[in-house]
């Protein structure tokens, strides 16, 4: 399949994009109320995660353990460095020192190292996510109830109605039957639940803030 007629590609660079901030094509978990222990278990994450992926700092180390870049000639704000060991191993259960994908800015000479992203099973439930990641202080996020054109039909991707673009992760078609009508291919949920995490900021807005590499998470 050609990379643009791939739905997970068009979400992939939507992302990156912003295209989905305050979208029909976004469900994110809400910040609960903090419980006692949030913090010190947060911090405890972040500092497994830094250490685990010190390494990376050299993406070719990433390459080496099995990461692969998602769509690497595709220009993208950040790309994700993906190890699908880590992804299946992720369905299942939580290592703060194990990220599914890193995340890397394209430099001049190569990239560098901003992030990290874990998967969870789009089974998963509030009290799954939140013992992974505090709900009081990381957003998880999911790309949902997404149209795209049929299979080999990429150039209708340009479609609008109304002025307004038809499919894809800025599309205006957010049913099953909408999709249908036009001829699309319907993902009600087109990922598992995923969370961002920027370890190398001060600001924690900013260390667990979706919104942080242009994607499309809320700013508090």
């Amino acid at each position: 399949m050609d990379a643009q007629d791939s739905p997970t590609a068009q979400g992939v660079n939507a992302q990156m994009e912003g295209a989905m901030m305050d979208s029909p094509h976004m469900k994110m978990t809400a910040h609960e109320a903090p419980q006692p222990g949030d913090e010190a278990r947060a911090d405890s994450i972040l500092t497994q995660l830094r250490a685990s992926i010190a390494r990376y700092q050299d993406y070719n180390a990433a390459l080496a353990d099995g990461f692969h870049i998602f769509l690497p000639n595709v220009k993208q704000k950040v790309y994700h460095f993906t190890n699908m060991h880590s992804a299946i191993y992720s369905a299942f259960t939580f290592d703060p020192k194990i990220p599914t994908s890193l995340l890397y800015e394209k430099t001049a000479g190569g990239y560098k190292l901003v992030g990290a992203m874990y998967t969870a099973s789009r089974s998963s439930n509030l009290a799954d996510l939140n013992a992974r990641v505090p709900l009081s202080i990381g957003q998880w996020h999911e790309h949902v109830n997404i149209c795209v054109p049929p299979k080999g039909e990429s150039q209708r991707r340009a479609e609008t109605e109304n002025g307004k673009m038809k499919f894809g992760t800025k599309g205006s078609i957010t049913t099953q039957a909408e999709c249908d009508a036009a001829g699309g291919r319907f993902f009600p949920v087109l990922f598992g639940w995923m969370l961002h995490v920027n370890p190398y900021e001060s600001d924690a807005k900013l260390v667990w803030g979706t919104h942080k590499h242009g994607e499309h998470g809320r700013s508090e």
